[in-house]
């Protein structure tokens, strides 16, 4: 049986910001932030899809045609897991600006036989959720691995709202597998950090104060889909030069 399940439903905005606005937003809050459970960590991220990346070219496209709906299938790990340590498998819906992810806890080697076998380690309402994505999808596998370096706060006072900032973003399409750590191409410019804030309504005020004050603004992106849209460029490059 899964030792945890943890549903969330929230909203969350992105921010690309340099080091020094982080350093700037650092000041002006940093009394009001705690570190969370995982503190700072290396995040893995092994995203699964068709081989013709049909998933995260849907999500794409409802971005450009800005549909209400679109959703990622996942592992994630903190750190490089061996068999028995435990990763998150994850469904990650967005609809109409609203994030439901839905994931469940179990040791890495469950992961593995599960993608490869399809069948479920155990029975849960969020294994039969995976389930079906994965049954829609044809049985997707690895496609793509994400990793960056993290720092993880939530606020004191609210601990429904969170922020995070990612550094050193980088993906591969070999070796796809948690076990084989983080390494990748970088898809940031360096020095540059992705800020995202989590919360279950409206922000805070004086924090969307000090956002002002540090002239730090939404900016759409997504990890996977910009991978994704470099790992196109690339190939589209490689094809000319032959």
């Amino acid at each position: 049986m899964p030792s945890d399940i943890y549903i969330f439903r929230r909203i969350e905005k992105k921010y690309r910001i340099n080091a020094d606005q982080y350093g700037q937003l650092l000041e002006r809050i940093a009394t009001r932030l705690v570190p969370d459970a995982h503190g700072k960590s290396t995040i893995c991220s092994l995203y699964l899809d068709t081989p013709d990346f049909r998933i995260i070219r849907a999500s794409i496209e409802a971005k450009e045609e800005k549909s209400v709906y679109k959703e990622k299938l996942r592992v994630r790990s903190y750190g490089t897991p061996k068999d028995s340590d435990r990763v998150f498998f994850e469904i990650k819906k967005k609809y109409k600006g609203v994030v439901y992810k839905r994931r469940v806890s179990m040791a890495h080697s469950e992961v593995r036989s599960y993608i490869d076998t399809g069948e479920p380690p155990f029975d849960s309402q969020i294994m039969r959720e995976i389930g079906y994505a994965m049954q829609l999808y044809e049985h997707p596998k690895p496609a793509m691995l994400l990793g960056y370096e993290r720092e993880a706060f939530f606020v004191k006072d609210d601990p429904n709202v969170r922020l995070t900032f990612d550094t050193g973003i980088r993906y591969r399409t070999d070796a796809l597998a948690l076990s084989e750590g983080s390494h990748g191409k970088t898809i940031l410019p360096e020095g540059e950090i992705l800020l995202e804030i989590k919360t279950g309504g409206a922000m805070p005020l004086w924090l969307a104060h000090a956002l002002n004050e540090c002239k730090i603004y939404p900016s759409s992106f997504s990890k996977y889909g910009t991978a994704y849209a470099d790992r196109q460029r690339t190939a589209n490059i490689n094809k000319k030069e032959i």
